[in-house]
């Protein structure tokens, strides 16, 4: 109940001050203009960590809009497909609703729907595993030898 009270004096207060609101899963967005940048809904919504990496992204060919390389200043409006190429994989987004502020991954989930085919995500999935963490060595033995470092290596290109 209080929850539901506090939401309604947010609406009531930013609705004063000229701002819209959009409530989508129980959580209050606020609606930004028709349309935004691509760089800055590509960071917002998490799909990369910086501003600037999503800048570099877009100058490099590595996103598209309806299937056509664009500039980072491109506008985006709700309902606009837009394809990633990361890490060597691609990634098919839908724009569902447009937010210029990072949010949490749990807040940013409803902002786009993911249209990346099937195959696409199990190739990314599959490619994480066994990609927990460092190679641990067992305190004391020091640095691996060069003939260590080789087998370690020549074991890490087998898999």
């Amino acid at each position: 109940m209080r929850a539901r009270l506090l939401h309604s004096i947010v609406k009531i207060k930013l609705s004063a001050v000229g701002y819209q609101l959009s409530v989508i899963n129980n959580n209050l967005y606020p609606i930004v203009a028709e349309k935004i940048r691509i760089d800055k809904y590509l960071w917002a919504i998490r799909i990369y960590k910086s501003r600037s990496i999503a800048t570099e992204a877009i100058r490099d060919g590595k996103v598209k809009l309806h299937g056509e390389t664009v500039k980072s200043s491109a506008l985006i409006s709700v309902g606009d497909v837009v394809d990633v190429l990361k890490d060597g994989f691609r990634f098919k987004y839908k724009a569902i609703q447009l937010i210029d502020k990072r949010v949490s991954a749990a807040l940013a989930k409803p902002c786009y729907e993911d249209l990346t085919p099937e195959e696409e995500l199990n190739k990314y999935k599959s490619w994480f595993v066994g990609k927990g963490g460092p190679e641990r060595r067992e305190r004391g033995t020091g640095r691996p030898t060069k003939r260590e470092r080789r087998e370690i290596d020549g074991y890490k290109e087998n898999e």
